[in-house]
């Protein structure tokens, strides 16, 4: 297809630079609009996975249902659905999983440990030209543990967490062992830092299956379904609960030249199994035999129990990266390389009950060469009052999946080709920044960043009466231009303010490029099946921060505005040819204005007692969408129009400590058209999540905590239920 004139953004172009080497050791909290996440905040928190670490974040979601979720994260008004608009690094490597978009694409979150983790630097919405147009919701960037002299850590944690719904009703237990230290001596060039982890946990059943309407007579009368007013048909089973195993290791070598450059490899393996074997049926017939699979009669009704599944999951990833920072003629310096992929995922699953028990039927579903490539430099230097800093970045997504139908779903006994799917995007992009200090309370920051974006080889493939179809996309490319726009003072009575506007551009990721399906009759590409005209996403932004330090305390408000053309979002609307369907598609223009307070206040009321307060208000709306008028002027789904995140710490003596966090969002909506709201399964839910932990450290190496997590035992949803009270126990060695 003919390229569009240049616009703005970037699909991504990160790097090492923006992450890490040119980040400021200790970034101030609001002139940089940035926040930062260190010891103490990260004091009190119930942390079995890193992403816990961010869970009073402000303004923040990572919808984690148990320990071992690879949640996707969500800023001001994104929703859970647009995981690729929020790029997340750690140690400088990206983590984010750009293959696709949505809630089934969150970050590698397993690449790093909770106890391994120094800091966490948050960064709202694209305000920087170092970064590309993944950012356009906003940036997580960890940063672990530098290697010491002599640093060591063991932790041992335990769960359990006590699950009723329906025909649910255990206790779901599981434990994790992590361990790491570092090697560094003065005189020694060399470092090196190794951490392992091995997780077991049962979680929550994921989904609840329905009876169906059936149009036909009952064959078998049931007892058993629960008849929930808030769901449209009674409930009669349960998916298996998540029964999963990960083990991961992490090793890294550094070596730092007499000349002051720096050099680091990284090695990373996880190791992970699911097992999901365990789904349940509720249904009993007369002679109290379980019932899985049939027309049912319920209450005089007639319908269709169908739909539980039984699989197993295997899946192994990598990452392997290089990275190096030093002087070269005055300028500071940084190469970053990486390179993360899944050598195997291998999933089975049962074509039915009856094949299930009878080791039976089933598909494969195999995944392999997949993954991303990053590659990354830059410089930075001071010219009397302007900092400039120069970038080039480079990166390459590759998916790759094929299906077979089986006689055996365990073995995969016999395998025969079904389908399979295949694609490819790659950016490069280079960026400007110039920070110009206009006094010693001011400063104007300047950048621009340009980026060539490119998808090809995408094929789609399917068994055709017998023989396998083929058919391929039409390569793309674009190009896109990014200006940003920053400026910093210090105003009178110890306010500090900050504004940035500035524009940014998401390309496609390959999940939503390549969607589209075969047509049984022409062997071909389906065009109504997929939209080949899939515009980038393009955002215009602009935020104001003010800032004040009481003494103890220290008040933020920020007013922030985004407005996106062509927003990517799956939908049921009409496509090109007027025909309805259900695809990722464009959405003309969709806006979010907000306001945000957040409140740190030290030793509030008492000596050691610290408090973090964040309130959000978020109006995001479809304002134009001509694919389904009907959502027009309604609330985005999945931002809810409030958000509120606290946590209240008190060391209450030198050795005890006390916390309590809560977390809140009203109830937002779950589809386009504001049609589907409630509070079940299914839906997005209003949730009130409170947490409690009491940490006790005998001695300075050895810490004992307790906690229990949703203690008030809320029941929410985002559309899989999230877990009910969770209780913890942790003991961890630190030395």
């Amino acid at each position: 297809m003919p390229e569009r004139s240049p616009r703005f953004g970037s699909l991504l172009t990160v790097s090492f630079i923006a992450g890490a080497a040119f980040a400021d050791p200790a970034p101030d909290k609001v002139t940089d609009q940035r926040v930062t996440l260190g010891p103490d905040d990260f004091a009190g928190i119930n942390a079995m996975d890193v992403q816990d670490l961010l869970r009073y974040a402000p303004d923040a979601f990572v919808g984690k249902r148990f320990a071992g979720d690879d949640a996707v994260i969500t800023l001001r008004g994104t929703s859970p659905e647009q995981s690729a608009r929020t790029l997340v690094m750690v140690d400088g490597f990206v983590i984010s999983n750009f293959l696709g978009n949505g809630a089934t694409f969150g970050p590698a979150w397993h690449i790093v440990g909770p106890s391994d983790v120094d800091h966490i630097d948050i960064l709202h919405g694209p305000g920087s030209a170092r970064y590309g147009g993944n950012s356009m919701g906003g940036v997580v960037s960890v940063t672990t543990r530098e290697a010491a002299a002599k640093d060591g850590y063991l932790s041992l944690q335990g769960v359990a967490a006590p699950y009723e719904q329906y025909g649910v009703d255990e206790t779901f237990t599981g434990y994790s062992v992590e361990a790491g230290g570092s090697w560094k001596q003065a005189s020694s060039p060399w470092s090196a830092r190794i951490a392992v982890r091995h997780l077991e946990n049962v979680g929550q059943p994921a989904t609840f299956a329905l009876l169906a309407p059936l149009n036909g007579p009952a064959i078998v009368p049931v007892t058993g379904a629960y008849d929930d007013p808030r769901l449209p048909t009674p409930v009669f089973g349960a998916s298996s609960p998540i029964d999963l195993v990960q083990n991961q290791f992490r090793a890294s070598v550094g070596y730092e030249f007499k000349s002051g450059w720096k050099l680091e490899g990284l090695l990373f393996g996880w190791l992970s199994r699911q097992d999901l074997t365990d789904s349940r049926t509720f249904l009993r017939d007369a002679s109290g035999a379980p019932v899985y699979e049939a027309n049912v009669g319920f209450d005089g009704v007639p319908y269709d129990a169908r739909g539980i599944r039984f699989s197993v999951d295997r899946r192994s990833d990598y990452l392997a990266g290089i990275k190096a920072s030093g002087d070269i003629a005055g300028w500071r310096t940084s190469i970053n390389a990486s390179h993360y992929w899944i050598d195997t995922q291998d999933t089975r699953t049962a074509n039915f009950y009856f094949t299930f028990s009878q080791d039976g039927g089933g598909t494969v579903s195999l995944q392999d060469d997949s993954g991303w490539w990053t590659v990354d430099a830059g410089i930075e230097r001071w010219f009397a009052r302007h900092r400039l800093a120069l970038g080039i970045g480079g990166n390459q997504y590759e998916a790759n999946r094929n299906d077979y139908q089986t006689s055996n779903w365990r073995t995969a006994a016999g395998p025969l080709f079904a389908s399979s799917a295949a694609g490819n995007t790659r950016s490069l992009g280079v960026y400007a920044e110039d920070e110009i200090l206009l006094d010693d309370d001011s400063a104007l920051t300047v950048g621009v960043r340009a980026d060539r974006w490119e998808a090809y080889d995408g094929t789609v493939a399917k068994d055709v009466n017998g023989s396998a179809a083929l058919d391929a996309y039409a390569d793309r490319r674009e190009s896109s231009i990014s200006p940003k726009l920053a400026f910093r003072t210090k105003l009178g009575s110890g306010w500090e303010l900050a504004m940035s506007a500035g524009t940014a551009t998401r390309f496609p990721t390959v999940g939503e490029l390549f969607q589209g399906s075969i047509d049984n009759l022409t062997g071909e590409i389906d065009p109504g099946s997929f939209d080949a005209d899939l515009a980038p996403e393009y955002s215009r932004d602009a935020s104001v921060a003010a800032s004040r330090d009481f003494g103890a305390a220290r008040l933020t408000t920020t007013l922030f505005y985004q407005d996106v053309d062509d927003a990517i979002y799956r939908f049921t609307g009409l496509n090109a040819f007027g025909a309805v369907t259900t695809s990722y598609k464009n959405i003309a223009n969709v806006r979010q204005l907000g306001a945000e307070i957040r409140l740190e206040v030290s030793d509030l009321w008492a000596d050691g007692l610290d408090l973090d307060l964040g309130i959000a208000r978020i109006d995001a709306r479809t304002v134009r969408n001509a694919a389904d008028l009907a959502s027009e002027d309604q609330p985005f789904p999945g931002v809810p129009d409030w958000r509120a995140n606290g946590h209240l710490r008190y060391r209450m003596a030198q050795r005890v400590a006390l916390s309590i966090g809560w977390r809140y969002a009203s109830q937002p909506n779950s589809d386009l058209d504001g049609a589907v709201r409630g509070d079940a399964f299914g839906y997005r839910s209003e949730y009130l999540l409170v947490d409690a932990r009491v940490t006790w450290k005998p001695t300075d190496v050895l810490e004992a905590s307790i906690g229990v997590d949703n203690v008030n035992d809320d029941e929410a949803y985002v559309v899989s239920p999230l877990a009910r009270r969770t209780g913890y126990a942790q003991f961890r060695l630190r030395f």
